[in-house]
Protein backbone atom coordinates (compact mmCIF):
# COMPACT_ATOMS: atom_id res chain seq x y z
CA UNK A 1 0.00 0.00 0.00
CA UNK A 2 1.45 3.27 -0.92
CA UNK A 3 1.17 6.25 1.95
CA UNK A 4 -1.13 7.93 2.52
CA UNK A 5 0.09 9.93 5.02
CA UNK A 6 -0.31 13.65 5.47
CA UNK A 7 -2.64 16.30 3.04
CA UNK A 8 -4.51 14.43 0.53
CA UNK A 9 -5.42 16.04 -3.13
CA UNK A 10 -7.41 13.26 -4.54
CA UNK A 11 -8.03 13.61 -8.66
CA UNK A 12 -10.93 12.09 -10.07
CA UNK A 13 -10.40 11.62 -13.84
CA UNK A 14 -14.82 11.06 -14.19
CA UNK A 15 -15.25 9.97 -17.67
CA UNK A 16 -13.74 12.74 -19.33
CA UNK A 17 -12.37 12.07 -22.76
CA UNK A 18 -8.78 14.64 -21.52
CA UNK A 19 -8.01 11.51 -19.14
CA UNK A 20 -8.92 8.35 -20.95
CA UNK A 21 -6.61 5.78 -22.81
CA UNK A 22 -3.17 7.14 -23.10
CA UNK A 23 -4.32 10.59 -21.74
CA UNK A 24 -5.26 9.01 -18.71
CA UNK A 25 -1.41 7.97 -18.25
CA UNK A 26 -0.14 11.29 -19.46
CA UNK A 27 -2.43 13.24 -16.47
CA UNK A 28 -1.00 10.70 -13.83
CA UNK A 29 2.26 11.33 -15.07
CA UNK A 30 1.58 14.82 -14.35
CA UNK A 31 0.26 13.93 -11.09
CA UNK A 32 3.15 12.31 -9.97
CA UNK A 33 5.53 15.12 -10.91
CA UNK A 34 3.87 17.58 -8.45
CA UNK A 35 3.37 14.94 -6.00
CA UNK A 36 7.54 13.94 -6.44
CA UNK A 37 8.21 17.67 -6.63
CA UNK A 38 6.05 18.84 -3.90
CA UNK A 39 5.96 15.83 -1.46
CA UNK A 40 1.89 16.37 -1.47
CA UNK A 41 0.30 12.43 -1.90
CA UNK A 42 -1.33 12.96 -4.67
CA UNK A 43 -3.96 10.45 -5.52
CA UNK A 44 -5.54 9.74 -9.00
CA UNK A 45 -8.84 8.07 -9.70
CA UNK A 46 -9.14 7.03 -13.42
CA UNK A 47 -11.67 4.64 -15.41
CA UNK A 48 -11.85 0.95 -14.80
CA UNK A 49 -10.07 0.06 -18.18
CA UNK A 50 -7.06 2.54 -16.69
CA UNK A 51 -5.98 1.12 -13.88
CA UNK A 52 -3.84 -1.14 -14.54
CA UNK A 53 -1.94 1.30 -17.14
CA UNK A 54 -1.88 3.70 -14.98
CA UNK A 55 -0.86 1.92 -11.83
CA UNK A 56 1.84 0.36 -14.00
CA UNK A 57 3.15 3.67 -14.85
CA UNK A 58 3.33 6.08 -12.06
CA UNK A 59 4.40 5.26 -8.42
CA UNK A 60 1.39 7.68 -7.18
CA UNK A 61 -1.50 5.69 -4.83
CA UNK A 62 -4.06 4.72 -7.90
CA UNK A 63 -8.21 4.63 -6.71
CA UNK A 64 -11.08 3.40 -8.59
CA UNK A 65 -14.29 5.32 -8.75
CA UNK A 66 -16.09 2.63 -7.43
CA UNK A 67 -16.67 -0.97 -6.79
CA UNK A 68 -20.02 -3.05 -6.52
CA UNK A 69 -21.14 -4.53 -3.40
CA UNK A 70 -20.49 -8.35 -4.80
CA UNK A 71 -18.48 -11.24 -3.40
CA UNK A 72 -17.15 -13.22 -6.51
CA UNK A 73 -20.03 -15.01 -8.32
CA UNK A 74 -22.44 -14.80 -11.00
CA UNK A 75 -22.59 -10.80 -11.06
CA UNK A 76 -22.43 -9.76 -14.77
CA UNK A 77 -21.43 -6.57 -15.32
CA UNK A 78 -20.40 -6.00 -12.15
CA UNK A 79 -16.64 -4.77 -10.57
CA UNK A 80 -15.21 -6.48 -7.93
CA UNK A 81 -13.42 -5.18 -5.36
CA UNK A 82 -10.50 -8.24 -5.99
CA UNK A 83 -10.57 -6.92 -9.30
CA UNK A 84 -9.84 -3.36 -9.19
CA UNK A 85 -6.84 -4.44 -6.66
CA UNK A 86 -5.39 -7.23 -9.10
CA UNK A 87 -5.03 -4.11 -11.57
CA UNK A 88 -3.24 -2.42 -9.23
CA UNK A 89 -5.40 0.23 -7.29
CA UNK A 90 -4.63 0.97 -3.92
CA UNK A 91 -8.54 1.94 -2.96
CA UNK A 92 -11.41 3.53 -3.95
CA UNK A 93 -14.13 5.74 -4.25
CA UNK A 94 -17.61 4.40 -3.15
CA UNK A 95 -21.04 6.61 -3.57
CA UNK A 96 -19.63 9.53 -5.08
CA UNK A 97 -22.62 11.70 -6.28
CA UNK A 98 -22.39 10.73 -9.71
CA UNK A 99 -22.99 6.83 -8.51
CA UNK A 100 -24.79 6.80 -5.54
CA UNK A 101 -25.47 3.77 -3.47
CA UNK A 102 -27.31 2.88 -0.56
CA UNK A 103 -26.67 2.62 3.55
CA UNK A 104 -26.39 -0.93 3.39
CA UNK A 105 -24.46 -1.19 0.25
CA UNK A 106 -21.83 1.33 1.38
CA UNK A 107 -21.34 -0.50 4.38
CA UNK A 108 -20.97 -4.13 2.70
CA UNK A 109 -18.26 -2.12 0.05
CA UNK A 110 -16.43 -0.57 3.51
CA UNK A 111 -15.96 -3.88 4.30
CA UNK A 112 -15.15 -5.35 0.92
CA UNK A 113 -12.58 -2.98 0.84
CA UNK A 114 -10.90 -3.65 4.16
CA UNK A 115 -10.94 -7.16 2.87
CA UNK A 116 -8.95 -6.64 -0.35
CA UNK A 117 -6.48 -4.43 0.97
CA UNK A 118 -8.19 -1.21 -0.26
CA UNK A 119 -8.58 2.23 1.39
CA UNK A 120 -12.15 3.15 1.51
CA UNK A 121 -12.92 6.89 0.42
CA UNK A 122 -16.57 7.50 1.05
CA UNK A 123 -18.59 10.46 -0.08
CA UNK A 124 -21.27 11.80 2.03
CA UNK A 125 -23.89 14.82 1.30
CA UNK A 126 -24.89 15.76 4.48
CA UNK A 127 -23.33 16.01 7.88
CA UNK A 128 -25.86 12.80 8.88
CA UNK A 129 -25.05 11.16 6.03
CA UNK A 130 -21.14 11.70 7.01
CA UNK A 131 -22.07 10.66 10.87
CA UNK A 132 -24.04 7.26 9.81
CA UNK A 133 -20.54 6.89 7.69
CA UNK A 134 -18.29 7.23 9.99
CA UNK A 135 -19.71 4.26 12.21
CA UNK A 136 -18.52 2.12 9.17
CA UNK A 137 -15.29 2.71 10.06
CA UNK A 138 -14.00 3.81 6.32
CA UNK A 139 -10.92 5.04 5.75
CA UNK A 140 -11.95 8.17 4.64
CA UNK A 141 -15.30 9.94 4.24
CA UNK A 142 -15.21 13.24 1.42
CA UNK A 143 -17.69 15.98 1.97
CA UNK A 144 -19.70 16.78 -1.13
CA UNK A 145 -22.76 18.62 -1.18
CA UNK A 146 -23.90 17.38 -4.94
CA UNK A 147 -25.09 20.72 -6.04
CA UNK A 148 -22.10 21.86 -6.37
CA UNK A 149 -20.11 19.39 -7.95
CA UNK A 150 -19.06 20.75 -11.58
CA UNK A 151 -19.97 24.38 -11.00
CA UNK A 152 -16.52 26.19 -10.03
CA UNK A 153 -18.21 27.09 -6.90
CA UNK A 154 -16.13 25.59 -3.84
CA UNK A 155 -17.72 23.91 -1.33
CA UNK A 156 -15.17 25.74 1.32
CA UNK A 157 -16.89 28.81 0.17
CA UNK A 158 -20.35 28.31 -0.66
CA UNK A 159 -21.26 25.78 2.42
CA UNK A 160 -18.24 26.30 5.00
CA UNK A 161 -20.53 25.54 7.74
CA UNK A 162 -21.23 21.89 5.66
CA UNK A 163 -17.58 20.71 6.30
CA UNK A 164 -17.32 22.51 10.08
CA UNK A 165 -19.99 21.00 11.20
CA UNK A 166 -19.54 17.42 9.65
CA UNK A 167 -15.75 17.32 10.97
CA UNK A 168 -17.36 18.11 14.67
CA UNK A 169 -20.19 15.49 14.43
CA UNK A 170 -17.99 12.92 12.90
CA UNK A 171 -15.31 13.30 15.86
CA UNK A 172 -17.46 12.24 18.15
CA UNK A 173 -18.10 8.72 16.98
CA UNK A 174 -14.81 8.05 14.68
CA UNK A 175 -11.77 10.27 15.55
CA UNK A 176 -9.24 7.97 13.04
CA UNK A 177 -11.29 8.40 9.68
CA UNK A 178 -9.60 11.39 7.61
CA UNK A 179 -11.88 14.00 6.43
CA UNK A 180 -11.76 15.43 3.62
CA UNK A 181 -14.03 17.83 1.14
CA UNK A 182 -14.99 18.57 -2.93
CA UNK A 183 -17.14 19.82 -4.92
CA UNK A 184 -16.46 22.62 -7.03
CA UNK A 185 -13.42 23.04 -6.03
CA UNK A 186 -10.80 24.93 -8.46
CA UNK A 187 -8.71 26.84 -7.34
CA UNK A 188 -5.22 26.85 -4.78
CA UNK A 189 -7.47 29.99 -2.42
CA UNK A 190 -10.54 26.78 -2.63
CA UNK A 191 -7.78 23.97 -1.21
CA UNK A 192 -6.15 26.91 1.84
CA UNK A 193 -9.96 27.91 2.67
CA UNK A 194 -10.89 24.13 2.86
CA UNK A 195 -8.23 23.49 4.91
CA UNK A 196 -8.38 26.55 7.10
CA UNK A 197 -12.04 24.88 7.87
CA UNK A 198 -10.21 21.36 8.95
CA UNK A 199 -10.68 19.54 5.74
CA UNK A 200 -7.42 17.16 5.78
CA UNK A 201 -7.45 17.40 2.09
CA UNK A 202 -9.83 17.87 -1.56
CA UNK A 203 -11.59 15.93 -4.57
CA UNK A 204 -10.84 17.87 -7.73
CA UNK A 205 -12.28 16.97 -11.22
CA UNK A 206 -12.69 19.11 -13.79
CA UNK A 207 -10.61 21.70 -12.59
CA UNK A 208 -7.77 19.99 -12.93
CA UNK A 209 -8.70 17.04 -15.78
CA UNK A 210 -10.43 19.65 -18.07
CA UNK A 211 -7.66 22.81 -17.58
CA UNK A 212 -5.49 23.59 -20.67
CA UNK A 213 -2.39 23.39 -18.02
CA UNK A 214 -3.20 20.71 -15.16
CA UNK A 215 0.34 20.75 -14.47
CA UNK A 216 0.42 24.34 -13.09
CA UNK A 217 -3.34 23.75 -11.17
CA UNK A 218 -2.07 21.11 -9.44
CA UNK A 219 1.47 22.90 -8.69
CA UNK A 220 -0.31 25.86 -7.10
CA UNK A 221 -2.92 23.29 -5.05
CA UNK A 222 -0.51 20.98 -3.85
CA UNK A 223 1.80 24.04 -2.88
CA UNK A 224 -0.72 25.42 -1.14
CA UNK A 225 -1.55 22.06 0.59
CA UNK A 226 2.46 22.34 1.55
CA UNK A 227 2.21 25.99 2.80
CA UNK A 228 -0.39 25.35 5.01
CA UNK A 229 1.24 21.75 5.86
CA UNK A 230 4.25 24.18 7.45
CA UNK A 231 2.06 26.12 9.04
CA UNK A 232 1.42 23.31 11.26
CA UNK A 233 4.77 22.59 12.46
Amino acid sequence: MKSLRGLLLVVNFKTYIEATGKRAIELAKIAEDVSRETGVTIIVAPQFTDIEPVSKTVDIPVFSQHIDPVKPGAHTGHVLAEAVKSSGADGSLVNHSEKRISASEIASTVKLCSDADLVSAVCADTTQASVDIANMLPDMIAVEPPELIGTGISISKARPELITESLKQIRKVNRSVKVLCGAGVTTAEDVSKALELGSEGVLVASGVVKSKDPSAILQSMAGMMLSERKGLY
